[in-house]
């Protein structure tokens, strides 16, 4: 039975005897079953089988009748000696009960108190004790003395019997020998209305009646015994004629030696085999099992959980739960185990399990777990990288991407031109920037970002930078030509840990845009040529949006250029304003924003600010046609609506010959602001087109946004547009803009208003310092992604002084030519411009001579003196007079040849109430 346990055996059992052939089958039936007799044999014989002491079914019901026997006769003993002791309880608990109904019986305790309490108790315990079936009940008073009992002649005499705990209060129940025998007997208290104790009732039962009752059953017992003797041996009998037909009559070294080869088959499968009993202990372990399961020696016995097995596998053994072929972790191995219970069909409780080795399958799972791992790296990859169009960004994000599934630190050095949005140079030697490094820690040894420098020939870098290939480096020690890039800081990096390194050219479109290295320093397992494929293809996908992100740097760069091309490098000279700006590009893309200062004649100064709908090269190519026409618009001096009128029939001409040409660059719309400045009368006439109003600021700091009709955006055509006129103060500001300065995603326009209105709320400043505490209020992050973008405009008026204005109003009279040009001596000899004073007679003569001969209105004459000397002259016609080259025999028609070559500028600009021709002269 040792062996059928499991237990180790010191060698291999023997498989051969005396008359049994070697080369058995496991499981096989021993050639010694060849002497098992036929059915026919064992019927003849059966008695004499059962008889036969050497065979194992003789033995068994040998060994089984004894056991019968014995246990007959224990059984026999334990009746009785339970029946003596089941009587024993029955009669103290009757005479208890019975002792306990009297003591309560009514008229007890008055009896007791009554002269003769035998006369009136004697009576009541005898009929009692017969009605009970004890042996006697007696009354006693509480000295002891009977008043009862049921032979007359022991009233009246001392009671045997322990009569203590019933004076205190107490029944008990006693063996005693009394005068009747060896008795049983309850003494019981009897208490009068106050709880007193007044007597006491005995009643019991004699041992001669108590073994009288288990006389009377022993027949039985007897009779029962036999009855059972009987039934076992015929159970006995059969079960020993169903074990010879199982066991075909083998005897015992038969059956040992059929045992020996079940056993060497159990122990030499290479299959574990283990049966755990329901307590959860081990029962059986074939050596297979032991080997795979590493158990100790003393294994068999104990506890599965307490094997120091892994938590899985013990988990599941002592559950006893039914798996198949389910793969669990033992060591450095991998079982796969099937689980059944052995308690099927009445088998006992418990479980049986088989274990096979399937450590191969590890090698494919972890196989299997890189895949999966590469691929989510990946798929990481894809996601996260190139959200942006930004060069650095991408870098940045293709080292966040790596860090620390693939490798513990990536670097990423771009070329120098790739940052610009310029094609990278094709040529060795490349100067490289190191844009982004992402690890594990941060004190990371290597380059910092910013840093410029050039791979060494030697280097592995370089030689992927030259092959276009990935190179790997699975142990840096090993690759001397590493450290000619920088001996001291390479020394630092090994000393930091860093022992493995893939680099990987970032390539694209055939360019090669940087390199890529990954390293790693905690990971002791160095990169392998999978590692290698795996870097190809993130650096790949990245490559893709690095190339895009630069491609759009470039466009961007462009555009932006362009864009800064067509607005104004500089501001004009003039007197009339003091003014700042700011330009603030979309970060998105280049829009259509533009602005522009422009000179008009009479020292009048014009300021536009515009916004052309959409963004990049179309966006930026449009605001530069817009900004050209206002220039050409503005040279005839027209008033603000009729330039925007003009500007509007421009872009609708765009449209139509741009769906003529059926392409797809129409503008979308356009908002324009124009307002002229006077400095003599210190007005300002406006008007916008779809533009967001501007803001004046009074000299005392006090903003107001004054009311502009709106108009619609330029394009839209059907509309005219109106103009506001507005008085400025000389030192107010008119602050012009676009929309990107007060619209933003996270906040409402109107909020964008109150910020602007309190960020102008300050007397005192200059332009410049208005400008930048604009852009601090509505801008507080600067770095920011911005989506649009911004024009900021900001004018400060001056006015001219009485002392440099001179008016005159001259009769419709070619006498009264004189006595002008008298008073213009004069004054510019005030003026202290003498050197002009010739010049100046000529051309007011010859303009006033042609406004008398051709007008019939009033005609007014008027000098300013600027930056140049200007001379006008007003009249009420509409007529514009024409320059032209007079014949030489013509009498007329070189006044105004004379006024353009005397003058530097000249020209004429229309009035409601007329004319005006205008000349400039510069100051000497």
């Amino acid at each position: 039975m040792t062996r059928l346990l499991g237990r180790s055996h010191q060698g291999k059992p023997s498989c051969t005897s005396t008359g049994t052939a070697t080369g058995t089958p496991p499981g096989g039936r021993v050639p010694s079953l060849a002497r098992i007799p036929s059915d026919e044999q064992q019927r003849r014989s059966r008695w004499h089988s059962a008889a036969n002491l050497r065979s194992l079914a003789g033995q068994v019901f040998v060994l089984q009748v004894i056991i019968v026997l014995l246990l007959a006769a224990a059984a026999v003993g334990e009746v009785i000696l339970q029946t003596r002791h089941d009587t024993t309880t029955e009669a103290r608990n009757r005479s208890l009960a019975v002792a306990q109904t009297f003591a309560n019986s009514p008229g007890i305790v008055a009896a007791l108190h009554s002269p003769n309490p035998t006369a009136i108790l004697q009576p009541d315990a005898e009929a009692a004790r017969k009605l009970t079936g004890v042996d006697f009940i007696v009354v006693t008073n509480t000295q002891g003395i009977r008043y009862t009992h049921p032979i007359r002649n022991r009233i009246g005499k001392k009671f045997v019997g322990n009569i203590g705990p019933p004076l205190a209060g107490h029944p008990v129940t006693e063996n005693i020998k009394g005068t009747i025998g060896p008795l049983v007997q309850a003494n019981v208290p009897v208490f009068d209305p106050h709880h007193k104790v007044v007597g006491i009732v005995s009643a019991g039962v004699t041992i001669n009646k108590i073994g009288a009752t288990v006389n009377r059953q022993m027949p039985v017992l007897f009779t029962g015994a036999a009855v059972a003797v009987l039934l076992a041996a015929g159970g006995t009998a059969l079960v020993s004629r169903r074990l010879r037909r199982q066991t075909h009559g083998l005897e015992p070294a038969e059956m040992t030696r059929m045992y020996e080869h079940h056993d060497a088959v159990l122990h030499a499968v290479k299959e574990g085999v283990i049966i755990v009993g329901g307590d959860g202990r081990l029962l059986l372990a074939n050596d297979e099992a032991a080997r795979l399961l590493g158990l100790p020696p003393d294994a068999e016995g104990r506890l599965v959980t307490e094997l120091g097995l892994e938590e899985r596998a013990a988990t599941l053994l002592a559950s006893g739960r039914v798996v198949t072929d389910e793969v669990l972790p033992s060591g450095d191995r991998l079982l796969a185990v099937n689980n059944r219970p052995t308690d099927r069909n009445g088998g006992p409780p418990g479980s049986v399990a088989t274990l096979r080795d399937t450590t191969e399958l590890r090698v494919l799972s972890s196989k299997a777990d890189a895949a999966r791992r590469r691929l989510k790296l990946l798929y990481d990859a894809s996601v996260c990288i190139g959200t942006t169009l930004d060069v650095t960004r991408t870098a940045e994000e293709l080292a966040q991407v790596a860090v620390p599934g693939f490798a513990d630190f990536v670097t990423v050095d771009l070329a120098e031109p790739v940052l610009r949005g310029e094609e990278p140079a094709r040529r060795d030697g490349t100067e490289m920037r190191r844009v982004a490094v992402g690890g594990i820690r941060d004190d990371f040894p290597f380059y910092p970002v910013g840093r410029r420098f050039a791979f060494a020939p030697a280097t592995p870098q370089a030689a992927g930078l030259g092959s276009g290939r990935a190179v790997l480096a699975p142990r840096l020690d090993d690759v001397p030509g590493w450290r000619t890039q920088d001996p001291e800081r390479t020394k630092r990096i090994i000393d930091y840990g860093i022992h493995s390194l893939i680099t990987v050219p970032l390539r694209a479109r055939g360019d090669i845009l940087g390199m890529v290295n990954f390293w790693r320093s905690q990971k002791p397992e160095p990169f392998e040529s999978d590692d290698l494929s795996l870097a190809e293809e993130l650096v790949a996908r990245a490559a893709v949006c690095i190339d895009n992100a630069r491609r759009y740097t470039r466009e961007h760069t462009m555009a932006v250029t362009l864009q800064r091309s067509l607005l104004p490098r500089g501001l004009p000279e003039q007197s009339a304003l003091d003014v700042a700006y700011r330009y603030l590009p979309a970060q998105a893309g280049v829009g259509g924003d533009w602005f522009d200062v422009i000179p008009l004649p009479g020292a009048r100064v014009a300021l536009v600010v515009g916004d052309v709908v959409g963004h990049g090269l179309h966006a930026a190519a449009t605001m530069g046609r817009l900004r050209t026409a206002v220039h050409n618009f503005s040279a005839l001096d027209l008033p603000p609506d009729e330039l925007l009128g003009h500007l509007d029939e421009l872009i609708g001409r765009i449209d139509t010959d741009e769906a003529a040409a059926g392409g797809e660059l129409s503008v979308a719309g356009a908002t324009c602001l124009y307002a002229i400045y006077d400095p003599v009368a210190r007005q300002c006439v406006l008007s916008r087109a779809g533009h967001p109003p501007p803001a004046l600021v009074h000299p005392d700091g006090r903003v107001e946004f004054p009311e502009l009709p709106a108009g619609l955006p330029l394009g839209l055509g059907s509309l005219p547009f109106e103009t506001a006129e507005w008085h400025v103060p000389e030192g107010s500001q008119l602050v012009l803009y676009t929309d990107g300065l007060i619209e933003d995603r996270d906040r409402d326009i109107d909020v964008g208003f109150g910020l602007l209105r309190e960020s102008l709320s300050r007397a005192g400043r200059s332009p410049e310092e208005t400008c930048a505490a604009v852009l601090d209020a509505m801008l507080p992050d600067r770095q920011s992604r911005q989506s649009d973008d911004i024009a900021l405009l900001v004018a400060r008026t001056r006015g001219l002084q009485p002392n440099q204005v001179a008016e005159w109003d001259v009769p419709s009279d070619p006498a009264a030519v004189a006595g002008v040009r008298a008073d213009v001596t004069r004054r510019l000899s005030e003026w202290g411009l003498d050197e002009v004073a010739f010049t100046t007679e000529l051309i007011l003569s010859e303009l006033i001579t042609n406004a008398i001969r051709y007008t019939n209105g009033p005609i007014q004459v008027r000098l300013l003196r600027d930056r140049t000397l200007i001379c006008e002259v007003s009249d009420s016609s509409n007529t514009s007079p024409h320059l032209r080259y007079a014949a030489t025999t013509d009498e007329g028609g070189r006044g105004l040849f004379l006024v353009a070559q005397l003058a530097d500028r000249w020209g004429t600009r229309y009035t409601s109430a007329g004319k005006v021709i205008w000349t400039e002269q510069f100051l000497p």
